[in-house]
């Protein structure tokens, strides 16, 4: 169902009602980010406070990864399914009661069961609020000013969530777990007002019910394997089997979506070169970046002995370029394409990570670090609303929610995957006299996956500028009334 609020969308202007339709999802995708990037600075006061290992404090960051990385096509779907406003603000009222409850736990297991919810709500939360903007702002110079500005919310929440951690730790980190709630609840009451309502999908050809069982329990136990596997020993038995069963769940599941008359995810939506590029450009652009930020902050705080406010402050510059660049990318995307863009970003990427590893015992920030940041955040403010704009370009309205769903599924798993890679990087190499350089020594391997991640986000972006010019693209389509892909131009 189209929204009446496409009707002053498409002749260019926006009405106080779209603006605000836009500032509520943006504060979800805000609340996302903020929740991710806050927690990591308070774990030593969470570990102190509550008497947790370092294995439990673990889950507090992974049981909200698994949440949200295991239910994210699920989430995709059903907003399609059932009405995106509906799921939209359903989840937003769940995460913001998971936040109350993470805020006054007194132990450890609530509260990774409290993370756990929130993550869940996030996966549906992310694609119902991306599919709503698509279906929102007609294709083209407006929807990519408007997804400029969704991610835009993202950076700014991520670098908000790295100070505000800072600054909250000192004084509890229970308040770092209360603060999404009350945001939560001005949004959620802010989107009943404003948010445009949907129907629901009503030729959908019934539930794929078996396809949703199968595409879950397949996407939790990946993130929940790749998580566990620096601990339990990737050549395990325990870690082995886990991924057998994971290909034999993904290999049952894509049978079952080839079958079913109304597929959790239509599996001619990938016959676009330009959207596999888009999903697996999402997994080396997010795996690259994860891997990077924590190891980063391994070196500052262990190595450097900074603060976590002052590791956060070295993080800002990266978040503010991207706070302000962001919102003139539409017009960019417009102009050039968004293969051209990522392709750019990715190479800025790669730069900013290869300088990135001349650093020493003793940097200094504005020669040695700072650069590398910044090369970072503008790589980021291409990249990341540009993967959004190309992913959902090209794709019927009743499966838009589908498509966010696959593109945050491949961001949260490319997270899990390339984090846990470098981390067996890093702990192979960890020397046995633990010495300053000699730890830092260790790093370097994990910081050379990182750019090798974003140097093959880079190599998968170059055959799509073959087929581009400056202000056209050719996007393929494949439509679920037919099996055969139809070949279309659309502009930017």
């Amino acid at each position: 169902m189209t929204s009446p609020l496409n009707a002053p969308a498409s002749e260019g202007r926006w009405t106080p009602r779209l603006w605000g339709t836009l500032l509520v999802l943006c504060a979800a995708m805000f609340l996302d980010a903020l929740d991710v990037s806050m927690v990591g600075v308070a774990l030593p006061s969470i570990g102190s406070d509550l008497h947790l290992s370092t294995s439990t404090l673990q889950w507090i960051v992974s049981g909200y990864i698994l949440g949200y990385g295991g239910l994210l096509l699920l989430g995709g779907r059903t907003a399609d399914l059932l009405g995106r406003r509906q799921v939209f603000l359903v989840a937003l009222g769940v995460f913001a009661l998971a936040s109350l409850l993470g805020g006054l736990v007194d132990s450890g297991p609530l509260l990774i069961a409290s993370r756990f919810i929130k993550g869940l709500s996030a996966a549906f939360t992310a694609p119902a609020g991306l599919s709503i903007i698509t279906t929102t702002f007609p294709e083209g110079p407006l929807r990519n000013r408007a997804l400029s500005i969704y991610t835009t919310c993202a950076a700014t929440g991520f670098s908000m969530g790295l100070v505000l951690s800072g600054l909250l730790t000192e004084a509890s980190w229970r308040f770092t777990m209360l603060l999404p709630a009350p945001i939560a609840l001005i949004a959620l009451l802010a989107g009943l007002k404003l948010l445009p309502r949907s129907s629901r999908e009503r030729d959908h050809n019934g539930y794929d019910i078996p396809g949703a069982v199968l595409g879950t329990a397949s996407m939790l136990l990946l993130v929940f394997t790749v998580v566990e596997a620096p601990q339990a020993g990737w050549a395990s038995a325990r870690t082995l089997l886990s991924f057998l069963a994971v290909a034999v769940l993904l290999t049952v599941f894509v049978r079952v979506e080839r079958r079913s008359p109304g597929p959790l995810v239509r599996l001619g939506v990938l016959r676009s070169g330009t959207q596999i590029r888009a999903q697996l450009g999402a997994v080396a652009f997010f795996g690259s970046y994860v891997g990077f930020q924590f190891l980063t902050t391994l070196y500052m705080q262990s190595l450097l002995g900074w603060s976590a406010l002052h590791t956060a402050l070295a993080f800002l510059p990266a978040g503010a370029l991207v706070a302000v660049s962001s919102t003139k990318v539409g017009a960019i995307v417009d102009r050039f394409g968004t293969q051209r863009l990522i392709a750019a970003g990715f190479a800025l990427m790669v730069l900013g990570y290869a300088l990135f590893l001349r650093v020493d015992l003793t940097p200094v920030y504005a020669a040695v670090i700072l650069p590398s940041m910044l090369l970072i955040g503008a790589a980021c403010a291409l990249v990341f609303p540009s993967l959004n704009i190309q992913a959902t370009n090209g794709v019927d309205d009743h499966e838009q929610g589908m498509v966010s769903g696959l593109l945050n599924t491949s961001v949260q798993v490319g997270g899990a995957i390339f984090l846990a890679i470098v981390t067996a990087v890093v702990t192979a190499g960890a020397p046995v006299h633990a010495t300053a350089q000699a730890v830092l020594d260790s790093y370097r391997p994990g910081f050379m996956v990182v750019t090798g991640v974003a140097l093959a986000g880079l190599l998968i972006t170059l055959p799509g500028l073959r087929t581009r010019r400056p202000q056209q693209q050719t996007v393929v389509i494949a439509r679920s009334t037919s099996l055969e892909a139809e070949r279309v131009s659309v502009r930017d």
